[in-house]
């Protein structure tokens, strides 16, 4: 459950020359080894998918230190100036790149250094500052939130802090918190979620290693100063090899940017294609051990991830604002749109969903400040509930806008209208279902991480590799486990009236009527993920629908559970309370509808007919239907050939100093 399943070798496109061949199965087990194995904290997201409901993990909701809100605060009234003042978004899509001076102000602002600790001249932000920096300065421009969390969330910072040594701390972090701007790169133009087939290269030679080989799809690699890069190591005597992160010098000879790319969204997005010729890295830059790279990439993005969903909360915020506006000031049949229960639908829709997603991303935000908790699986949530209901936000506001949704900001001033970039805003968020793992992997991820413990007692038992004398303990060792761990699904204090009563205080809607759903739902779902491991076995990770859809519950309760623990949060600090509890319960009675509707798809669905008709049409046996239309691609290869050599290409790497 590492990877989805290859495609057929008809389909398959023809491999760039220089790709690692590996099977499925060693696909698999590189990224299983590249996973944090342990559990050394508790995770409230991981009891959930066990049938377990520790609101006791999130309840009373963690707040932050007056120290880091002060410091936050201020820091964010002058983010906000700059913001409003030296920010022209309109103009940065226009031109499809961010002016060198607003990069300079923000270096002068200090907001390359937010995660960056003091003594390294950093700013010192909490992760739940940080991201409502994100949020504020992502909403007058959605590419300076992506250069500024590309830089610190997973480029150079992030795996300096975790994993670097003290010397490369001093070295690279006080250039990184004020002065230069770092890229993160990992994939290549035949590798995306298969690490496995990572085909540049790192030769040890002498002091130094050397790099070779073309990265795809580097955020921030036109501009950088610093670049992040996994490269393969070849095993020697005296290394043991494997992928491995390296600090490169992004001006170092031999390193080409050989294409600035364009994308639907984010126009002024600073993304390029990287190649590497002989470029000599001191060894002395390498961040870990050989070998360590992709855990140091996964280990970066258990954090990471929630700068994209805090992004999302903005826009969410934004869509509210703009629906809120225009529906009360434009008039159909007699009435202000909004008083129409078609389009109020879809304003509740976003305001009850911005109120959930903003309580998630500080949840999981003040979680990780604490350092308390094991958040890898509530990030991941984050990122996939944040990315996937941000566009269907979008989306709502640009059909509740109408015309004017679908017609560009320019267009809309030209004509002397107000200029609201709402079809920008769809094409800007479209993206955040890819980016830091698609939808797909997300759902991969989280599953895998999900039935961590039923892997751990009962792995063996399906591993068509173990001896039956393997599969003998196994079976001895599943059986004391589930023993224990099946008569706690049966019952709980979701099925008692009076559990978590501090959520019905009086004049409140009732939100303990949502925790007790809640909390016998996470058993219904770790029955349910029990029944199918029994059922298909071995088979599981090919039940990728189901994987999905168990994932879709799971991100749902989590948000349930953040709103109502939020709203509680502000009834007891007296900010809106009674706001926030409408928001909350409106909120889970629409998530409630959903999360019915994903337990009848695991047993009722067409996963099996759509599986017979994909293969039919891999095989070519619906090409009929395909007749009657022009085809306006361009020609070329499916996949850009990526063999490493010298660049043939102008260099358009311009750092910004």
């Amino acid at each position: 459950m590492s990877a989805p399943s290859a495609p057929s070798a008809a389909s398959a496109p023809q491999e760039p020359q220089g790709t690692p061949k590996v099977s499925e199965r060693e696909a698999r087990q590189v990224a299983e080894a590249a996973r944090e194995q342990g559990w050394r904290k508790p995770s409230f997201a991981k009891e959930m998918f066990l049938g377990r409901f520790r609101l006791d993990l999130i309840h009373p909701h963690p707040m932050p230190a007056s120290e880091d809100v002060k410091r936050g605060e201020q820091f964010l009234t002058k983010l906000r100036e700059f913001s409003e003042t030296r920010i022209d978004g309109a103009r940065i899509e226009r031109e499809a790149r961010i002016p060198d001076e607003v990069i300079n102000g923000l270096k002068e602002l200090g907001a390359l250094g937010m995660k960056i600790e003091t003594k390294y001249g950093g700013l010192g932000l909490t992760q739940v500052y940080y991201n409502k920096a994100l949020a504020l300065v992502g909403s007058a421009s959605p590419a300076i939130g992506a250069l500024l969390s590309a830089h610190q969330s997973i480029g150079v910072p992030q795996p300096l802090k975790l994993f670097g040594t003290q010397e490369q701390k001093d070295t690279f972090l006080p250039r990184l918190a004020r002065t230069d701007i770092s890229a993160f790169l990992l994939t290549e133009p035949d590798v995306g979620s298969d690490p496995a087939r990572l085909a540049t290269t790192a030769v040890p030679d002498g002091d130094s290693y050397v790099l070779d080989g073309v990265k795809l799809w580097t955020t921030n690699g036109v501009v950088a100063d610093l670049l992040v890069v996994m490269a393969r190591v070849p095993k020697t005597e005296g290394g043991k090899g494997g992928i491995t992160a390296f600090v490169v010098e992004a001006g170092s000879p031999g390193i080409t940017v050989e294409n600035r790319n364009a994308f639907m969204g984010l126009r002024g997005l600073e993304n390029g294609v990287t190649r590497f010729h002989q470029v000599r890295v001191p060894a002395a830059n390498r961040i870990g051990p050989e070998g360590a790279g992709l855990k140091i990439a996964l280990t970066t993005l258990n954090t990471g991830r929630l700068s994209l969903p805090a992004m999302c909360v903005g826009a969410g915020k934004w869509c509210l604002k703009i629906a809120r506006e225009w529906s009360a000031a434009r008039e159909q049949w007699g009435r202000a749109v909004g008083r129409h229960e078609a389009v109020g639908a879809k304003i509740s829709f976003i305001a009850a969903t911005t109120f959930a997603l903003e309580a998630v991303v500080d949840l999981a935000s003040q979680m990780a400040d604490e350092d308390r908790n094991d958040i890898r699986i509530e990030a991941a949530l984050a990122k996939l509930y944040g990315s996937e209901m941000s566009c269907l936000m979008a989306d709502e506001l640009v059909q509740i806008r109408g015309g004017r949704g679908f017609e560009t900001a320019d267009s809309l001033a030209a004509r002397g209208e107000r200029a609201v970039p709402a079809e920008q805003m769809l094409r800007d968020l479209r993206i955040n279902r890819i980016f830091e793992g698609s939808t797909e992997i997300m759902h991969l991820l989280i599953a895998r991480e999900a039935v961590d413990a039923h892997l751990s007692v009962a792995g063996d038992i399906i591993d068509p590799e173990k001896s039956l004398s393997d599969k003998a303990r196994a079976g001895a060792q599943a059986g004391r486990f589930y023993a224990r761990w099946l008569p706690q699904l049966v019952t709980g204090p979701g099925r008692l009236p009076g559990s978590y009563a501090e959520f019905h205080p009086a004049g409140h809607p009732d939100l303990s009527t949502h925790l007790r759903y809640v909390e016998r739902n996470a058993r219904k779902l770790a029955r349910s993920t029990f029944y199918a491991m029994s059922r298909w076995q071995g088979r599981m990770e090919t039940k990728q629908g189901f994987l999905g859809r168990i994932v879709d519950i799971g991100a749902e309760l989590f948000a349930m559970s953040a709103a109502c623990v939020r709203a509680e949060l502000m009834r007891t600090s007296g900010d809106h309370g009674r706001e926030a509890y409408q928001l909350a319960d409106v909120f889970c009675r629409q998530a409630r509808i959903r999360v019915e509707e994903l337990f009848t798809r695991l047993w009722s669905n067409t996963d099996d007919l759509d599986r017979k008709v994909v293969n039919g049409v891999l095989a070519g046996t619906y090409t009929w239907l395909e007749a009657g239309i022009i085809d306006p691609s361009g020609e070329g290869p499916w996949i850009a050939d990526a063999t490493p050599g010298p660049s043939r290409r102008e260099n358009v790497h311009r750092p910004i100093h």
